[in-house]
């Protein structure tokens, strides 16, 4: 059976997406694993279906290149508001999309053929309570806790945005072997659910740089939620401010996220590669 795909990404962080307004899509954790083979197949961080819902505009589903189903995807979910919207599932410029993680509000700016260019996600509150990450760490906040990992000493600052992060400004991202570090904390025996870690550099307020190793995925270009823990732990750190936009460059590209008392926005881009037909 032919089924239609769309390869899209949010500077960088690519997944294949799949409409299943309609009709559902079979086995979707086998088919991220096959899907996601970046030399036998489409290739991506995983596969995203739109989905519908009976309280929201839509539902997002993601599953990781391991075939583990996500909560939540920042990145993803800016795409599949635009999915849902170019699709003409949506109308207007803001849309509701339910998730693993609770109802997600987006706000579009649209290009001049009124297709999605950017979207500002609302992703609620962070968590910051070291039990709610999941960690096995005890205290309201987890800031700048001391932590060896691979013989090394680094100081980690644990935020939940739906998924657990471990963020670290101990080490230079630019010249760490993030193949070799990153596995070592997301299976790390603190975190009993795994966890996604940002190896930060601080370039000056409100500005920073960032690589992501993801649980289930190993290094992508950009992650939003990482992104949206990043700017809560540098606020934390004090290396950034409330309720100013912080600029976040992942390899990919850049995300704006603003960190408030109510919840943290996150902007960015979201972008259709292209379509194809795919055996299922």
């Amino acid at each position: 059976m032919l089924r239609k795909f769309f390869k899209m990404h949010g500077i960088g962080n690519d997944y294949v997406y799949f409409d299943c307004m309609h009709e559902e899509l079979p086995n979707p954790e086998e088919l991220a694993i096959r899907l996601s083979d970046r030399h036998f197949s489409i290739g991506g961080d995983g596969i995203i279906l739109l989905c519908p819902s009976e309280v929201a505009d839509c539902r997002m589903r993601m599953f990781n290149a391991d075939g583990s189903e996500g909560k939540m995807c920042g990145n993803g979910i800016r795409c599949v508001g635009k999915l849902a919207h170019d699709l003409g599932y949506v109308r207007g410029t803001s849309c509701s999309i339910e998730t693993l993680s609770g109802i997600k509000t987006l706000e579009f700016t649209l290009d001049k053929a009124g297709k999605v260019a950017t979207a500002k996600v609302d992703m609620g509150a962070a968590i910051l309570g070291g039990r709610q990450i999941p960690s096995l760490i005890d205290g309201d906040k987890v800031v700048a806790y001391p932590l060896e990992v691979g013989g090394k000493q680094y100081e980690i600052t644990l935020v939940s945005m739906g998924n657990p992060h471990c963020v670290t400004f101990s080490v230079d991202p630019d010249t760490l072997d993030i193949e070799k570090v990153g596995p070592l904390f997301e299976n790390n025996a603190l975190f009993p659910d795994r966890i996604n870690t940002e190896f930060v550099r601080v370039i000056r307020k409100n500005e920073l740089k960032m690589r992501v190793w993801e649980r289930g995925s190993g290094e992508t270009w950009a992650c939003g939620t990482g992104a949206c823990a990043v700017a809560v732990a540098s606020v934390l750190n004090g290396y950034a401010e409330k309720d100013v936009p912080i600029t976040v460059h992942l390899r990919g590209g850049d995300l704006t996220i603003t960190y408030t008392d109510r919840t943290v926005l996150m902007e960015g881009g979201a972008t259709l590669a292209f379509t194809g037909e795919v055996e299922i």
